[in-house]
């Protein structure tokens, strides 16, 4: 039987990680940085390890590389972004040790997880793609279409993102945006690094997440799309709506084989009132609501596992539209 870690394991989308590889036949071994007793699917892997933060890189690396010779494990499959920007570093180690990292390969991932380099190579190659980006530390505030987005250019979970209303208190802006507050851009110069951000025009609309599973090799792609209705502050979908729009499905193909994906990543989207769909970001993992493709007829997991085994994957052509909504559970860990 084959052998993977999953990390993260009490992520969003690692219940349904760690039962599609049972399915497949796989012994699991999952991984997080709490401990088993406060992880309801530490229950539900063959073997459980704590382990330090990602941001303590060595002793991180060091353990999962240790984790993975204990138990003989032939993948690892990474589900945060912390993580994978960590492996994405580590490559060489887990070569050698004949453990196969499941996802993206690295020029992939550091397009990705760049905001700023994301835009301008999908703008070069794509144009019109993505929402107009700035380098923060190069716009000019004057020329700043406000309300404005600032955001970090290796943010995630919409941490660190302000929304300024306008450059100087007494502009038009006020209320209350994603990240609090509205406050002024001067104000929000005066306290962070904007070297480290970039901006962009708020964009008014419905949040639209897109599944995309891809196999370089075989050439197929498949994308789910769903409109996420209720959602939590850090951005994870609790009901949405699965639906098919072949244009929407094609240009995410596309993006798709211009950045080299290998695998499943998520793309997000802002879909305006007019209907036009701008692009936010493609995170190069599993979503956080990956179980809703999975139940509207892609397996996004299985599929994502044959891209790293050379095995072809499915057709996108079993998705049905539907509504569904998430509930939370709850699970007695230990008995004292």
């Amino acid at each position: 039987m084959r052998t993977v870690v999953v990390t993260a394991i009490g992520s969003f989308s690692a219940d349904i990680v760690i039962k599609k590889c049972r399915e497949n036949g796989m012994r699991v071994i999952g991984c997080d940085v709490y401990p088993g007793e406060w992880i309801a699917d530490a229950g539900n892997v063959d073997a459980f390890y704590q382990v330090p933060y990602a941001s303590d890189t060595d002793h991180y690396i060091e353990t999962m590389l240790s984790i993975c010779r204990k138990e003989g494990a032939k993948a690892v499959i990474p589900l945060t972004d912390a993580e994978i920007d960590v492996f994405n570093l580590h490559r060489r180690e887990f070569g050698e040790i004949n453990a196969a990292l499941c996802m993206s390969d690295k020029a992939c991932i550091g397009l990705c997880r760049d905001k700023m380099e994301l835009y301008r190579y999908l703008e070069e190659h794509m144009e019109g793609t993505v929402i107009p980006t700035v380098r923060l530390e190069d716009a000019d505030l004057d020329e700043i279409s406000y309300p404005a987005v600032c955001k970090p250019c290796n943010g995630r979970s919409s941490q660190g993102l302000r929304v300024v209303g306008s450059r100087q208190m007494g502009g038009s802006g006020g209320g209350l945006g994603f990240g609090g507050p509205r406050r002024e851009m001067e104000g929000f110069l005066g306290e962070t690094d904007p070297a480290g951000y970039i901006v962009q025009p708020m964009i008014k609309g419905n949040v639209v997440t897109v599944d995309v599973v891809r196999s370089p090799e075989q050439g197929t792609c498949a994308a789910v799309c769903r409109r996420e209705l209720l959602r939590t502050l850090n951005g994870a979908g609790t009901s949405v709506l699965v639906f098919r729009n072949r244009q929407l499905e094609e240009r995410c193909r596309a993006i798709a084989g211009l950045l080299g994906v290998r695998g499943c990543v998520n793309m997000e989207f802002i879909e305006d009132r007019d209907g036009v769909y701008h692009m936010l970001e493609c995170n190069p993992r599993f979503s956080g609501g990956v179980e809703f493709s999975c139940l509207a007829g892609y397996d996004c997991v299985t599929n994502h596992l044959r891209c790293f085994e050379g095995r072809e994957i499915e057709r996108d052509d079993r998705i049905k539209s539907m509504y569904i909504a998430r509930k939370y559970e709850e699970y007695i860990t230990k008995v004292e």
